[in-house]
């Protein structure tokens, strides 16, 4: 629909009352002109926010409506959809009052092997590094289960090889990492994809040998009775100060390496059957062959759902 601009004597009333203009979106400003040619708006220093426009045409009137967006250091940062823009500037980050450690390296460790026992990952300099076992499936798995949450991850990737890791969210779904600093086009494999759903929308990767930090927002997916998802999950995503998920949508599970189809155990056998009931699972810290460390891995539940699973005794 095209509509012409009135002059300064027109009336906004010439606008018809169905005319409804799209919102306009805060502008992600190209990296190369951020911070002063700066890739990386989260090392710019401090927050502020300022008001991001959105015209409407309502009952015949032009609209203004003003929402927050987020500037760091001078340097606008694209906000997402659901106003969700995490602290990544100054690592580590402290969690909040309501969140709940997994991982702190400083005695704090909620993190089960994958068959419900301790775990043999190293904790080397506070930060546990990920450590291959008989397989490409020793992956670690939160005792603490929620629905939806805000996740928390801090990472660093070796100086050799491909730094391939990620966070599996319910098991299920996996945020990618990945050594994929400098690629100019990103793809399923890169650093920030949500794997077999969404690419990133941005290389947003630091060099291996830098710490490197994730925000999540996570709602799952529902289900009923009969573990039919009734509505897809949704899940955005910051990276290194960087969107690179924005309310991505997704439904069954379709990678057939995730931890409830490959190399799974009698434990987590369990948890799958309990978590298609209540959508309430836990957090994997992936192995896939390469000693990315974490360090500082918290949560914050967005309901009053999250809880406590280790195996029972008959398991």
């Amino acid at each position: 629909m095209h509509v012409t601009a009135p002059d300064r004597h027109s009336s906004l009333k010439s606008l018809p009352v169905t005319t409804r203009l799209p919102a306009l979106r805060p502008l992600q400003v190209p990296a190369d002109h951020r911070c002063g040619g700066a890739s990386d708006p989260a090392r710019c220093g401090r927050e502020r926010r300022v008001p991001a426009l959105r015209w409407w045409a309502f009952w015949g009137y032009v609209v203004l409506s003003v929402t927050p967006c987020l500037i760091v250091a001078g340097c606008p940062v694209v906000q997402g959809a659901d106003d969700f823009t995490p602290q990544q500037v100054n690592l580590p980050v402290a969690p909040p009052a309501d969140a709940i450690v997994l991982f702190d390296g400083k005695g704090t460790n909620r993190f089960l092997s994958m068959a419900g026992t301790e775990i043999d990952w190293p904790v080397t300099d506070g930060a546990l590094e990920s450590t291959r076992g008989q397989g490409r499936t020793n992956h670690l798995v939160s005792e603490v289960h929620f629905r939806d949450a805000e996740i928390h991850a801090e990472f660093i990737l070796p100086a050799a090889g491909s730094g391939n890791s990620g966070l599996y969210i319910h098991g299920n779904y996996e945020f990618q990492i990945f050594n994929s600093a400098g690629k100019s086009t990103p793809g399923m494999g890169d650093i920030g994809a949500l794997y077999g759903f969404a690419k990133p929308l941005v290389n947003a990767c630091r060099q291996p040998g830098e710490w490197q930090v994730v925000d999540i927002r996570y709602r799952a997916p529902r289900r009923d009775d009969r573990g039919k998802i009734t509505a897809e999950g949704v899940l955005t995503a910051w990276l290194n100060g960087r969107l690179v998920q924005d309310q991505t949508t997704f439904g069954e599970p379709r990678s057939k390496y995730h931890p409830f189809r490959y190399g799974t155990t009698p434990f987590l056998k369990q948890i799958w059957q309990r978590q298609k009931r209540t959508m309430v699972g836990p957090l994997f810290l992936q192995d896939h062959d390469s000693p990315v460390r974490f360090r500082n891995v918290w949560i914050r539940p967005l309901d009053g759902l999250a809880t406590t699973y280790r195996p029972r005794a008959d398991e």
